[in-house]
């Protein structure tokens, strides 16, 4: 008995098994749908990205507008600057960022330690605290200009005297302790000795180098 040879289909679009899974469609058919679903996915994807904006000029959008700025003249240790200042920038900010005079420190920039201290129109100042550009004019002197108020001698008395009694340890608040201290002598030139340290009490040391640096304000005043 002879067997029957097995028919097959040449005809590229005829279904290899019409009664398969595939329900009557070919695999060439399948294969066609799924490209035909993928290019409409895709297209969609092109459309959203054609509808929006680009992305730098979103960015541009969300930009908040640039500060504010204002001119402002200040006399820093006896030489006019003229600054073009972001109308919130602070004073120790001007001194140390735009002047470039960094003998001023900056230690909590809150107003706690004291470090900032500078003379403003003759007054202790915590230039941290203070804006700048509501000081038009004003008389600034900081620790590289103090010796100008010394009478001509070198160094001011306060800094002779912190010299002579060892009234720093790192030195960090040292600029703002001999700031207050000069400036403190300046509003009560006769201060008791029971007074000196809470009037130093807005100037912190770390180094706790507090004993030396009453001494030594109690020595620029002139009593021991």
């Amino acid at each position: 008995m002879g067997l029957r040879k097995r028919s097959v289909s040449h005809d590229p679009d005829k279904p290899d098994d019409p009664g398969g899974a595939a329900g009557g469609s070919s695999r060439r058919t399948f294969l066609v749908r799924g490209a035909a679903a993928g290019a409409g996915i895709a297209g969609a994807s092109m459309l959203r990205t054609v509808g929006a904006p680009p992305a730098a000029a979103t960015d541009a959008a969300a930009a908040p507008p640039p500060p504010p700025t204002r001119r402002l003249t200040l006399s820093v240790n006896g030489r006019t600057r003229t600054l073009d200042l972001d109308v919130r920038a602070s004073l120790l900010d001007a001194v140390r960022d735009r002047i470039g005079l960094t003998g001023t420190k900056k230690g909590c920039n809150q107003g706690a330690c004291g470090a900032c201290t500078v003379l403003v129109d003759g007054r202790r100042t915590l230039s941290c605290l203070t804006i700048a550009a509501r000081h038009e004019g004003a008389e600034v002197t900081t620790i590289e200009g103090l010796e100008r108020l010394g009478g001509g001698e070198g160094l001011h008395p306060v800094q002779r005297a912190f010299l002579e009694h060892d009234g720093f340890q790192c030195g960090f608040c040292t600029s703002g302790q001999i700031m207050s201290a000069a400036g403190l002598l300046a509003e009560r030139p006769d201060v008791p000795d029971e007074d000196i340290a809470e009037e130093m009490s807005g100037n912190l040391c770390r180094c706790a180098a507090y004993p030396n640096i009453n001494a030594a304000v109690r020595a620029a005043r002139g009593g021991k």
